[in-house]
């Protein structure tokens, strides 16, 4: 089993480190909401992000609606190469606007 982690920098940023991928993104779903506890908007950063396939990009979609739903911006930086090749086969990286490293 992959693993992944949400790691706090400062209020409002934060870092994923690990693999996004359907082993490891469940245990991240419900992190959407504490991603919004502080007032302002919210970066993630995949810089140390080793690998991602199309479960790492429903997560980021997820975290998006909820930052939606609760008014705020979201920003997803550092993103892989390989997440950045899904997301725009799939049509979501402008939705999403990923920033690559």
């Amino acid at each position: 089993m992959t693993e992944v982690r949400l790691e706090a920098v400062s209020p409002g940023y934060y870092r994923l480190i690990g693999e996004l991928d359907f082993d490891s993104v469940p245990a991240l779903a419900g992190h959407g909401r504490e991603l919004f506890g502080a007032a302002g908007d919210v970066q993630v950063s995949l810089d140390a992000v080793e690998r991602g396939n199309s479960a790492g990009l429903v997560l980021l979609v997820d975290w998006l609606r909820e930052a939606r739903r609760r008014q705020r911006r979201i920003r997803f930086t550092g993103v892989p190469a390989q997440m950045l090749a899904l997301a725009r086969v799939s049509g979501v990286d402008e939705l999403l606007a990923l920033e690559g490293r």
